[in-house]
């Protein structure tokens, strides 16, 4: 074969792998989020209220700005 079929069946191979990757990718983590959804605000209320505490809203909001600090700090 000549040298510019290989370079268009590498191109076209290329451009199926970024696709097919992009919607494995995109199927993966809506799964993955479906099965471990992030945490809020109710999530914390029923984890304290488990735990023998009692939620109000101003020890939630703290709660939250902490785990989203610790998660920033941790990128």
């Amino acid at each position: 074969m000549s040298t510019g079929i290989w370079i268009l069946l590498i191109v076209v191979a290329l451009v199926i792998g970024l696709v097919g990757g992009f919607f494995g990718a995109r199927k993966y983590m809506e799964t993955y989020l479906k099965n471990n959804p992030p945490i809020n605000e109710e999530m914390l209320s029923t984890m304290m209220l488990q735990m023998g505490q009692k939620p109000s809203a101003k020890k939630l909001h703290q709660m939250m700005q902490a785990m989203q600090q610790q998660s920033k700090n941790s990128k």
